[in-house]
Order: structure tokens, then C-alpha cells, then sequence
């Protein structure tokens, strides 16, 4: 038993499948499987069940994930402990929305809190933000609805309500409710996007029925299309804060239900063993109240909590 087996063996695990496991460790799946025959050989025992959905651990091997786990995340800590004058580094990623209200803040007290922190920022969509953690391209994200998964923990921080979004043709700013908001054609994300899959359930839910007019992939995109024509468009306040502030947009409060969705911090193992982590949740804790002054009242910083993992 090595830790190259050990890791291997983690990763299996977690992506529950070989042929998965086998593209993120980036080998040849025979390869893969010629590491995990052995270390059962070497053990005595069978550590996976192999199925048609992938595979599974026995109970040898869930076992042995608890313990690999705690050995490779020993060893990755004691290489920090030996490499402390080392500078660290983090990929963070972030939704556009948060980049533009508080990325360089955060940036900047992240900064000037930890010199030697290298920090790396990305922005993209939420649920790209999540594969890119899945798939290890990112250490921390600030992404909404952010869902369990093996090897990474989260935080939940914060809740933010949606509006209805339209030409500034309408001043009404009056709350509209879920029903109302429906009457118009509108413009969405695409499917796999947490504003979508939340306006979707939530007609579903009512028994009301979507007028989509066009599925685009871009924040940018629907807000320039809400602006040039009758359509409407569902989305959190902070994306449309300069064009309701510019006049180029309209905003009203969606109540009755109201739509409201859950911002995390979330990271890999890796980043649980950042030494900066501590500066960051700080950072990311004052950034919260930036926030929530920047949305007027459709923002709610949740109660300060200890992540939840899954490892």
C-alpha cells in the first residue's frame, strides 16, 4: 500500500465510477484499475463493488476511504508545515453579480490581511463555478445552491431574493407577485442555472406555466435583451444594481412566493488546509454586509455556522 494507491483509490470513491475517476487523475482507466487490484491483493480484502452505475465501496472499503482520507490530508498538511516560508495560493472563484459589488473588496482585505497569499480569481455562473471545484480547476467558490458533494465542504452565508427584471418602459417598482411576474414572455438562463431551476419548480409548485421567450446563457445577454424589447426577465437584484441605478433597467420585488436562493462558500480539502483560510472567511464575513447594503433590503446574511462537509 502507497499513497499514490491510497489517493487513487480516494478518487474512485468520491467520482463513484472508474471511468470518471480514471479522466480527473488524467491515467488510462486500465491503469486505474491495475492500482486498485492491487492494493486489495495487498490487503486481503475487496474494496469495491463493481455495478452498472459504477462502483461502490465495501465495507473494507469505506473503512479504508475514512483512514485514506486522514492519511493523505496528514501528509498534504505536514508538506504545508514543512514548506511554511512557501507563498500559498488559492483559485477563487466567484458569480459575475458578486464580482462586480465585491470582488476587489474582498480582494483587497484578503490582501492586506495575507501578503503571501497569492489569490487567484475567476468568474463564471454558479453551477460552472461548481464543476470547476468538482473538477479541482478552483480551492474556494461564493456560488448559490451549491449541492453536496463528496470531498468538498460549504458554507451557507447569505439569501438574496429575485425581481422581476424589464424595460425601464416600466417605472412600476411596486412588489409583483409569482403569478404576475409569469403573465410576461420571458428571457432565462439555461436549464442548468439555480435562478432558472428555482422559477421552473416554483411554477411547477403552483400549477403556472412558463411564457419562456428565449434561454441565453449570459447575464450580460438577458439584460441587454430585457432592455431592447417586450420581454421580461427573473433575476437576482445584485446582476441588474447598475442598470437600476443607471435608468436603464426596471427591478420589482417577485412576492407571493417570494423566490429567494442560498449563497455558499464552498472549497476543496485543499483550501480547508490553507493557513489563510481563517483571513478569508473573515473577509468574505465584512464582504456580506457590503452586500446586503447593495441590494436594499433583498439581501439576508445568514447566521454565522460551522461548514458542512462531506467527505
Amino acid at each position: 500500500m502507497n499513497l499514490r494507491q491510497l489517493t487513487y483509490f480516494v478518487r474512485v470513491v468520491e467520482a463513484a465510477n472508474m471511468t470518471r475517476a480514471a479522466d480527473e487523475l488524467r491515467i488510462a482507466q486500465p491503469a486505474l484499475g491495475m492500482q486498485i487490484k492491487q492494493l486489495e491483493e495487498g490487503l486481503g480484502v475487496t474494496l469495491l463493488t463493481r455495478h452498472s452505475r459504477g462502483v461502490s465501496p465495501t465495507a473494507a472499503g469505506e473503512k479504508l476511504f475514512r483512514r485514506a482520507v486522514e492519511i493523505l490530508d496528514l501528509v498534504a498538511l505536514t508538506h504545508r508545515e514543512l514548506r511554511e516560508d512557501a507563498r500559498e495560493s488559492v483559485r477563487f472563484g466567484l458569480t459575475p453579480s458578486l464580482m462586480q459589488i465585491i470582488g476587489p473588496e474582498l480582494l483587497l482585505r484578503i490582501s492586506e490581511r495575507a501578503p503571501h497569499l497569492a489569490v487567484s480569481l475567476t468568474e463564471e455562473m454558479s453551477h460552472l463555478l461548481v464543476d470547476s471545484l468538482h473538477r479541482a480547476e478552483l480551492d474556494l467558490i461564493l456560488a448559490y445552491e451549491v449541492p453536496d458533494a463528496p470531498g468538498c465542504w460549504r458554507r451557507a452565508l447569505y439569501q438574496e431574493d429575485l425581481v422581476l427584471v424589464t424595460a425601464t418602459g416600466d417605472r412600476n417598482t411596486a412588489p409583483i407577485s409569482f403569478t404576475e411576474a409569469l403573465a410576461h414572455p420571458l428571457i432565462l438562463p439555461e436549464p442548468r442555472d439555480g435562478v432558472r431551476s428555482l422559477v421552473e419548480k416554483t411554477a411547477t409548485e403552483h400549477g403556472l406555466v412558463l411564457r419562456l421567450e428565449h434561454e441565453v446563457r449570459s447575464i450580460s445577454g438577458i439584460k441587454t435583451l430585457v432592455a431592447r424589447g417586450p420581454a421580461a426577465g427573473i433575476l437576482p437584484y445584485g446582476t441588474v444594481l447598475a442598470e437600476v441605478a443607471a435608468g436603464t433597467l426596471s427591478a420589482r420585488p417577485i412576492v407571493a412566493p417570494v423566490l429567494r436562493r442560498t449563497l455558499y462558500l464552498a472549497g476543496s480539502r485543499k483550501a480547508g488546509q490553507l493557513a489563510a483560510l481563517p483571513i478569508i472567511r473573515d473577509a468574505v464575513a465584512a464582504a456580506m454586509t457590503t452586500l446586503s447594503a447593495a441590494v436594499i433590503g433583498l439581501g439576508h446574511p445568514l447566521p454565522a455556522a460551522e461548514p458542512q462537509q462531506n467527505a
